[in-house]
């Protein structure tokens, strides 16, 4: 009854305003056909839109970072390069040294430059593959802020760009093609660190692609020294679900028909979920209590699952949830987290999980 009342109250108001009524339901009514009907449709038939707004890919963030110059990022003792992940596939890549080895590095373009690099790997220290969310490059702030803090712990970090993004090769992208790309670059690392611990960070959606990719290497025997996942999501399904862009049309019948029942096909299913069963490595979940990506409940969701389903031979699964202040993207500013990824990665090299 109030809605009719305050309905009929708007009109009456319009009108005496002397504003065509007619005109403003016409077009009050188009808006809503626009929003609750073409707009729903459009998703579910378009599969090329479905992946672009999942993988965002195309958002060359920020516009003009010169990925070849990482010291201009604040990244001395940077080396870049590109890595064949499959057929005519390159990814670009930063290896960025551990900040005790930065004054030590050779010049860009000396004989020794790669080989010295490469060498410095199997120094012992742990060495952090990167794997980042959708959107933007290996150069966006908050990931070079990330960068920045490890590398003062003395770590290696290996940052790179899937297929599709930055200045790695313009092609099609899908789950099984960045997966195969984030398991080429661990393969070429394992090959490089000899006894150096290996670690796997994965922010956002690459936390669904780094589970992903270590389903398949331990599958195969190839086991990492830990897996780190900052803001995960359980699946793709239910963080389209509830995700803020699709709150309104979560009550439309058919939601799920609309919004969720192509994922897989257009591939991005990202099942988290089911793939961390088979991680067999250590694995630390951290996530932000005002998370407005990636909600909060969802990395909880991901943790009681992987309780579940994980065999008791497996190594165990911790959980570490922050304060509402460092929404998706900022945990890195946590004062505690140098400590706690410090103490993890021992534990996990001594086999204390």
């Amino acid at each position: 009854m109030f809605k009719k009342l305050l309905c009929l109250f708007l009109i009456i108001m319009l009108w005496m305003s002397g504003i065509d009524v007619k005109t403003v339901l016409i077009g009050a009514t188009s808006s809503v056909f626009v929003v609750y009907v073409v707009t729903p449709l459009v998703w579910h038939y378009s599969i090329s839109l479905q992946r672009q707004l999942i993988f965002l890919n195309y958002l060359k963030l920020p516009f003009f970072v010169d990925l070849e110059q990482p010291e201009k990022k604040g990244l001395p003792g940077t080396r870049t390069f590109f890595l064949e992940t499959d057929k005519n596939v390159k990814v670009g890549v930063w290896h960025i040294l551990p900040q005790s080895l930065v004054s030590s590095a050779p010049k860009k373009g000396t004989p020794d430059f790669t080989q010295w690099f490469e060498k410095s790997l199997g120094d012992s220290r742990p060495v952090i593959l990167y794997l980042h969310g959708n959107a933007g490059t290996r150069a966006i702030p908050h990931r070079v802020e990330l960068y920045d803090i490890l590398r003062k712990m003395d770590y290696h970090i290996i940052a790179f760009d899937y297929r599709g993004y930055a200045d790695s090769s313009l092609v099609h992208v899908s789950e099984n093609g960045v997966v195969q790309d984030a398991k080429a670059v661990y393969r070429y690392l394992k090959e490089k660190v000899g006894s150096s611990p290996l670690f796997l960070w994965g922010h956002s959606l690459g936390t669904g692609i780094s589970t992903h990719a270590l389903r398949d290497l331990c599958l195969d025997g190839e086991q990492p020294s830990g897996l780190v996942l900052e803001s995960p999501f359980n699946n793709m399904k239910e963080e389209v679900k509830l995700c803020f862009l699709t709150a309104i049309f979560r009550r439309m019948p058919k939601f799920e028909w609309l919004f969720l029942s192509r994922l897989a096909e257009v591939g991005a299913a990202f099942r988290t979920d089911e793939h961390i069963a088979y991680v067999n490595a250590p694995i630390l979940i951290l996530h932000a209590l005002n998370d407005c990506m990636v909600p909060f409940e969802l990395g909880q969701k991901l943790f009681e699952t992987a309780k579940r389903v994980r065999p008791q031979t497996l190594p165990p699964v911790k959980f570490v949830e922050f304060d509402a202040k460092y929404g998706h993207d900022y945990i890195c500013r946590a004062p505690d987290l140098p400590q706690m990824i410090r103490d993890f990665f021992r534990d996990a090299e001594k086999g204390k999980m």
